[in-house]
């Protein structure tokens, strides 16, 4: 995931704020945070270290989710997404409107 500062921060305090039987999981997402930069050209620039933890080869995808993006490598999306659409639509969005 990425997030602009604000949004990280509220995040961050959330996450913190988890029991001690989270631990492990806080210590796996706070953890391993850290800042990325953008190059001249606006593009994100990964440490070597965040593409290998995240799975990411040559292709991925930024998907907007709100108040973050979420970064999947391209073929790994691809793969889920086709396991999902086979799958039936969650019982929320039943009665929702688009």
């Amino acid at each position: 995931m990425m997030f602009e500062r604000p949004e990280w921060e509220h995040f961050r305090q959330r996450i913190a704020q988890l029991p001690m039987s989270a631990q492990w999981w806080k210590r796996i997402l706070l953890g391993n945070a850290m800042d990325v930069d953008m190059d001249g050209t606006a593009r994100v620039l990964l440490s070597p270290e965040l593409r290998a933890a995240a799975g990411l080869q040559k292709e991925i995808m930024m998907l907007g989710m709100g108040n973050h993006f979420e970064i999947w490598d391209k073929a790994a999306y691809e793969t889920q997404e086709a396991l999902e659409m086979q799958k039936d639509m969650p019982d929320v969005f039943k009665e929702f409107s688009f």
